[in-house]
């Protein structure tokens, strides 16, 4: 007589109201970056700088001296380095805003027992997460359920052959003294890349 398999209901995962408070208590997953900085702002930033002020100073003893002329050529000089430094910087930031909001990974969670796709930055700890094949990992987990799990963690380690992960059984309460790398251990690391199996995990840190 052949064994009926065994299924295991998926954990019920946070309430919302649990993960407000999370998330309004712990901050969001992400981490720290520097404010946006206005065309002005990078404009100071850029005459502070000691080439533009020599360029300026020597204009100013030129035209004292009744050098018009030379004055007027190292002025256009420095003005024409503030506007192409001024333009390829905010060209910069622009695009580093633009490639940090496309590598922000989105997660599926369960919530109220339920599916559901959030940002990466929504994230809790304890969040019950679905890992699966070409998923970037949100933030840092434990995996609780897993079959045949794989992560690149080249990015963390620079090892180029992918980490087996096994589930955690029991599941370590206390990572104090746990061996946290290698093959068959069940910690998935933020930003690891998923590169084979699908698992369920928990999330045990977020942000910084």
């Amino acid at each position: 007589m052949q064994d009926t398999p065994q299924i295991h209901p998926l954990p019920p995962g946070l309430s919302d109201t649990d993960a407000a408070v999370r998330l309004a208590n712990e901050g969001p997953n992400e981490l720290p970056h520097q404010g946006h900085r206005t065309a002005l702002q990078i404009s100071a930033g850029v005459l502070r700088e000691p080439m533009i002020i020599f360029l300026l100073g020597a204009g100013a003893v030129y035209m004292l001296l009744g050098e018009l002329s030379e004055a007027l050529l190292l002025c256009v000089f420095a003005t024409t380095s503030v506007v192409i430094t001024v333009v390829q910087e905010y060209r910069s930031e622009r695009v580093l805003e633009a490639l940090s909001s496309m590598t922000s990974p989105r997660a599926l969670v369960i919530r109220n027992g339920e599916r559901r796709r959030i940002a990466g930055r929504d994230v809790v700890r304890g969040d019950i997460v679905i890992v699966t094949e070409g998923d970037r990992v949100p933030a840092d987990c434990e995996l609780l359920r897993g079959d045949e799990v794989a992560a690149d963690e080249s990015l963390l380690t620079g090892e180029s052959v992918p980490v087996r992960k096994a589930a955690a059984v029991p599941r370590v309460s206390s990572p104090t003294g746990v061996r946290r790398g290698g093959d068959d251990t069940p910690y998935l690391y933020s930003g690891t890349l998923v590169v084979r199996g699908q698992g369920i995990a928990e999330v045990t840190a977020t942000g910084t």
